[in-house]
């Protein structure tokens, strides 16, 4: 008969994990090209640090009028300075980090500046005044920019079915124009 009872402990285990994902946050996408990579460039570093030490020896002897305390205040000032060894941060490298920021803002302002352009109330914000300014100059045409009308999908299908008559596809129809059937 004790054969026949269940183990409801991985069944436990599985529900509070379980409710542990409920209070999980939301993972983010973020742009790679924004991200600082290795922007960090250190040769060495200085510190400064301040140290008491407060301690109190006491020594016991077989004998008491041997015995004594020993009180001693240990009080320090350090200045640190680290120099690293083999560091990557030569005037090269600091130069390729700086046009590579540089080109990472100019490429972020191209992708933002006709919104910002087109958006006459960010003049009048005091809060975006920066990019505003960032901005003021750049016209990025609108004839310039191809917007394909319908669906990339619907159009590669419709393709696929001009390549191929005899197939008879799922939601068998043309979406494009009439004039193309």
């Amino acid at each position: 008969m004790e054969i026949a009872r269940m183990n409801y402990y991985f069944t436990g285990a599985l529900i509070i994990l379980f409710v542990l994902l409920c209070f999980m946050k939301p993972a983010h996408p973020r742009n790679e090209y924004l991200n600082n990579g290795t922007n960090t460039c250190s040769t060495g570093d200085l510190s400064l640090s301040v140290e008491q030490r407060d301690s109190e020896n006491s020594y016991r002897h077989f004998n008491p009028d041997n015995n004594y305390t020993s009180p001693s205040d240990d009080r320090s000032l350090r200045l640190t300075w680290r120099h690293y060894l083999g560091s990557a941060c030569t005037d090269e490298f600091k130069a390729v980090q700086q046009e590579n920021m540089e080109l990472k803002q100019q490429l972020e302002l191209m992708k933002m500046c006709g919104k910002v352009n087109k958006n006459p109330t960010l003049n009048n914000n005091p809060n975006f005044k920066l990019l505003v300014s960032k901005c003021s100059g750049i016209v990025i045409p609108d004839d310039k920019i191809i917007k394909p009308e319908g669906s990339y999908w619907d159009s590669i299908k419709d393709d696929y079915k001009k390549e191929n008559p005899d197939i008879k596809l799922m939601g068998d129809k043309f979406i494009g124009p009439k004039d193309e059937q």
